[in-house]
């Protein structure tokens, strides 16, 4: 990430889930900084759903992540819905 956010960190999250949740948070930034391939912003955030498996929890880290960023994950993840080998949006 080029710049620097302040992530909700859950206190009982392990190295690997900090890890997976960044792991989305770049990918995700990544689709609007020239596209990210498809099947891994999917595996992202596969291991994201793992760390954070409440729906309403993964709605307060997102609204958080787009106040911050101005960027959705619900609407990124939309974007994986066509059949398209690289997710990209062009502001």
């Amino acid at each position: 990430m080029a710049e620097q956010y302040q992530l909700p960190i859950d206190g009982n999250w392990n190295q690997d889930d900090i890890i997976a949740v960044s792991n989305l948070i770049d990918a995700v930034l990544q689709v609007y900084e020239g596209g990210c391939d498809r099947e891994y912003l999917l595996t992202t955030y596969h291991h994201f759903l793992t760390v954070i498996p409440s729906k309403s929890e993964q709605k307060a880290f997102d609204r958080d992540f787009e106040q911050q960023t101005g960027r959705s994950i619900y609407q990124t993840m939309k974007l994986t819905e066509k059949p398209v080998k690289r997710v990209l949006v062009n502001d």
